[in-house]
């Protein structure tokens, strides 16, 4: 069943639509609203999704934490992603990039041993290296500022739907028509205001400020929130 998807269709195909992270984060946060003091949790995947994962939960009311993901970068390329990895190794690869990229199994293997490292340090710096909160039985919002291939949120919701949540929502404030689709087979609702469709996709076009956030950003932003606990 495909999933349930929730845009503007005001917004549609629009560019620099939102101020930063934090407006579309509270944009995105009012249409969330029917989750709101539930039994649910957000799970937002640093760094860019921090701030849109701390407007949800903070407006929301509900438990937050980081979901420690990434992408697999092209090599050369590490704008581009050719996939996506979990901190526990569920790891998803378009294989139309990696067939014309030529690349080999062992390419595959060190490019994803470099991302693993990074995760690990990612979980300790972040995290403190802590479990995850639980989300056995819960509705499970995944959120991240934006989606151009729908790869890194893939393998985001592959992991989840490992740990039984009642349901799993994706929450982003753009994406690609094309990632849309890919997603609308692996969860149960997609919030998305902005969705644009074409063969070209940045996400920092939905953005008139955009910067690429540190890891003292992500440290900064959840010291300023005051959140309940998955306790």
């Amino acid at each position: 069943m495909d999933a349930i998807i929730i845009d503007d269709p005001k917004l549609r195909n629009k560019s620099f639509v939102f101020e930063d992270r934090e407006d579309a984060g509270y944009y995105l946060a009012l249409t969330l609203e029917k989750f709101a003091k539930k039994d649910a949790a957000v799970l937002a995947i640093p760094s860019g999704g921090v701030p849109i994962g701390l407007a949800i939960a903070s407006h929301l009311e509900l438990p937050f934490d980081l979901l420690i993901i990434r992408k697999i970068p092209v090599p050369g390329n590490p704008e581009a992603g050719l996939g996506g990895m979990s901190l526990e190794g569920d790891m998803i690869l378009n294989e139309s990039i990696v067939d014309m990229l030529r690349l080999s199994k062992d390419d595959i293997e060190n490019l994803a041993k470099s991302v693993m490292d990074e995760l690990r340090a990612r979980n300790q710096i972040f995290r403190g290296g802590k479990a995850l909160i639980e989300i056995k039985s819960k509705t499970v919002i995944l959120a991240d500022d934006g989606l151009a291939s729908g790869y890194t949120m893939m393998a985001a919701a592959r992991m989840i739907r490992k740990k039984e949540p009642k349901e799993v929502v994706v929450a982003v404030p753009t994406a690609s028509a094309d990632a849309v689709k890919l997603l609308s087979k692996e969860v149960d609702a997609i919030f998305c205001p902005n969705i644009r469709g074409g063969h070209r996709f940045a996400v920092a076009e939905a953005y008139r400020n955009w910067h690429d956030l540190t890891r003292e950003d992500v440290l900064i932003n959840i010291m300023k929130h005051s959140l309940p606990s998955g306790d």
